[in-house]
């Protein structure tokens, strides 16, 4: 069998998101949505790559981005914005084509780096960060048994904010408006730059019947709120933000609830509570919810660096940045924050 190693066309998106559906590691991420999502919402260049046998089937991909940043400079990455990333492949011949032909990529471009956020170890030789972890369980049909699953201490917070009258509210652009409220001021406090809004509503665009937010209030006020993915048995929070306020009504663990409630109603098994850095409160409020961290491997080609890159908020030569942009107007940061952030991947 020859391997012919050759870049995406529109025409293949069909039969690429099939092979993406059919393969044990494929992610929601790896689908041509991301692709059309990124290029529309920020302007990278993708160059998603294909290893296809003699008679055309589809044996690999590759998903890759050109980042040009004026922040950090080029890079090579796969897939940014995202959690997971890297080469889908059926067999090691195909996999190592398609990376040689990234690499080649990078080099031609002048990158100074390839990334690929793998789940796992996919390149025994290449270093890889101790940065993200993800968080994932499986849910079962049954409220019952997924509140008995939860730890103790969760589950009296989801009964005092199911008490306390908090009501939650399921829907797409109706609520946008009121999410990107919370999801702005969220980022404010972290000290991180903001999307557009209209990268929300490019979110619910590209996926009609795979995306939803949910909104938490109590008396007419909103306390907190999640972006979440569906795909294939897996329900993904994936975007949220709340009030300092909610954490008196556990507004956060009844969001969660909420959606996992949902989610295993509408026969989703797979609850995918995304990646965190280490040490950090998301981090410790996934595994107080009884989710074990396991290490992302995201692992990295170097061209013109010596180093792993570091653009992480967690990089100590960022912190006055980030108390800077604390301080700023909330609203000018709304302005501003979409600049920046289409640099950050």
């Amino acid at each position: 069998m020859t391997l012919k190693i050759r870049t995406f066309n529109e025409s293949d998106a069909g039969q690429w998101d099939q092979f993406v559906r059919n393969h044990e590691k494929g992610t929601f991420f790896h689908l041509t949505g991301w692709k059309s999502l990124i290029e529309k919402s920020f302007g990278h260049k993708s160059h998603y790559l294909i290893a296809e046998t003699d008679d055309r089937r589809i044996v690999g991909v590759f998903p890759v981005f050109s980042i040009n940043s004026l922040l950090f400079g080029k890079s090579v990455v796969s897939i940014p914005f995202s959690v997971y990333g890297g080469v889908l492949a059926e067999t090691g011949d195909a996999f190592n084509a398609l990376y040689d032909r990234a690499v080649e990529f990078t080099k031609n471009v002048n990158a100074q780096y390839l990334e690929m956020r793998n789940e796992d170890a996919l390149i025994s030789d290449l270093p890889s960060k101790d940065l993200y972890y993800v968080f994932k369980r499986e849910i079962e049909a049954d409220d019952e048994k997924n509140m008995a699953a939860i730890p103790r201490k969760a589950r009296r917070m989801i009964r005092v904010a199911i008490k306390s009258g908090l009501q939650a509210r399921f829907g797409r652009y109706e609520l946008v408006d009121s999410f990107y409220t919370l999801l702005a001021a969220n980022f404010h406090r972290l000290g991180t730059p903001v999307f557009s809004k209209r990268y929300v509503l490019n979110i619910l665009d590209q996926y009609p019947d795979d995306c939803s937010i949910l909104m938490i209030s109590k008396d007419g006020v909103d306390l907190s709120g999640v972006l979440s993915f569906f795909y294939k048995d897996q329900v993904i929070p994936y975007y949220s933000g709340s009030v300092p306020e909610s954490k008196k009504t556990a507004a956060n663990d009844f969001l969660y609830w909420a959606l996992m409630s949902r989610a295993a109603e509408k026969g989703y098994r797979i609850f995918d509570f995304g990646r965190s850095k280490k040490d950090t409160g998301p981090y410790h409020f996934k595994r107080h919810w009884g989710f074990e961290p396991r290490r992302l491997e995201y692992q990295y080609f170097l061209n013109t660096i010596d180093e792993l890159p570091n653009i992480s908020p967690s990089n100590p030569k960022y912190q006055k940045r980030i108390e800077m942009w604390r301080r700023l107007p909330l609203r000018l940061t709304k302005i501003i924050g979409p600049y920046i952030v289409k640099n950050i991947p």
